[in-house]
């Protein structure tokens, strides 16, 4: 009975470089701001520069009050400020019946990795005896949905996944299937990743995968990738529920595919990436000639950008050709388990304005990367369908499409 449940998406709320609301998030990804700049962090009488992404400005006190945001690492604290604004977005109020029929699933990769350094910090470094006492309850990763679940009154199922980069789509993939199935009637979904620490910004500099300066997915003289912060967070419903309460539905969860390559742990695999997409395909009951748009990994290393291309030729064939694909990391860095999710709203508002989000920073075409993906400037054209792809870490891929409502 529940399997043809139509699942939709009536609320959005947003933490991100390039904005602090849904909005202003909007205006900026149009037009084509960057949210890149230099991070500096002292290190032993020196400062030591990388090119980060991070969120700015950000007022916690609008969300909750000092005693309580001290108790949250900044990622929850993201998390919680984003859910916020989606549930306020969606105009769903929740009955105790309801709250149980509500879920929280959300995706990060590494969780509380702020409260993890600096408590290594004053133990290691400042040789202080003592941490935090609420230093476990905040890194712990599945402390952003449990936060989330105890500021909105949510008692249905919560819980996080972490599947490094593809954390976010893989968490409201999940919430789409276990609210088809119908376990829950209404979800609260996206992810959060706070992690721009001078210990984690050198763990992947030793990966050599950064970029010295911005990030230039798919283009000529690409150098790397660029980390990033943030969270997006969207309320799920049945399409049924959403129109009886007339509420405004910003596009329709359509599909949902993932696989795991079982090749490489940093390595891209096409193969598996393309089984992805089309499970999503499948999943969606689309063809492939029907999508009209991808948000994709895009995330300016050479390795993942010419493999991604090379996916979308297989699975699109033809049709490669003629579709728009740009990469929102270009202007607001890559929020690993965060990412699918500033992606998922970047793909939703460019479906709902009719609008492809430009692959900012471009220089040119590259012979491995040589499909459209919208170079610089936002292109006016008609979304029905897109797509949003993230292939992460470990050769786990994950792939969600979401359609105009009708």
């Amino acid at each position: 009975m529940y399997q043809n449940r139509r699942i939709v998406i009536t609320g959005m709320g947003v933490v991100s470089p390039i904005g602090l609301d849904v909005d202003t998030f909007r205006n900026n990804l149009f037009n084509g701001l960057c949210g890149i700049e230099s991070v500096r962090f002292p290190y032993r009488g020196k400062e030591v520069v990388f090119p980060a992404a991070p969120v700015k400005d950000f007022d916690v006190s609008k969300y909750m009050d000092a005693k309580k945001a001290n108790l949250l690492d900044r990622f929850s604290q993201m998390s919680v400020a984003a859910a916020m604004q989606a549930m306020e977005d969606s105009g769903l109020a929740l009955t105790p019946e309801s709250a149980e029929r509500t879920s929280v699933i959300t995706g990060t990769g590494v969780g509380g990795q702020n409260t993890l350094e600096e408590s290594y910090m004053k133990l290691l470094g400042d040789g202080m005896p003592r941490v935090h006492p609420f230093t476990i309850p905040r890194l712990m990763a599945n402390a952003g949905s449990s936060q989330i679940s105890m500021a909105l009154g949510i008692k249905g199922p919560g819980f996080t996944v972490a599947s490094a980069c593809a954390s976010a789509v893989h968490a409201m993939g999940v919430a789409l299937h276990m609210m088809r199935s119908g376990l829950f009637d209404q979800a609260i979904t996206g992810g959060a990743e706070s992690c721009l620490t001078f210990g984690t910004l050198k763990g992947w500099e030793a990966l050599r995968v950064m970029s010295p300066d911005v990030c230039r997915p798919f283009s000529a003289g690409r150098a790397g990738m660029i980390i990033g912060e943030g969270a997006a967070m969207f309320v799920l419903e049945t399409m049924e529920a959403a129109k009886a309460r007339g509420a405004k539905i910003y596009a329709e969860f359509a599909g949902f595919g993932m696989s795991s390559d079982a090749c490489d742990l940093t390595a891209p695999d096409a193969d598996g990436a393309a089984r992805a997409v089309e499970l999503c395909l499948k999943d969606a009951g689309l063809r492939p000639e029907e999508v009209d748009y991808i948000n994709a990994h895009g995330t300016g290393t050479r390795i993942n950008d010419a493999t991604e291309t090379q996916v979308i030729k297989r699975v699109f064939n033809g049709h490669a050709r003629k579709l728009a694909v740009s990469s929102s990391k270009s202007m607001f860095g890559h929020a690993l388990g965060a990412a699918g999710a500033l992606e998922m709203l970047a793909t939703v508002l460019a479906m709902r304005e009719n609008m492809a989000p430009p692959t900012i920073n471009y220089l040119g075409d590259d012979p491995e990367c040589d499909l459209d993906y919208v170079p610089n400037e936002a292109r006016k054209m008609r979304i029905d369908v897109a797509l949003n792809n993230s292939f992460a870490f470990g050769g786990l891929n994950a792939v969600v499409a979401v359609k105009k409502p009708v």
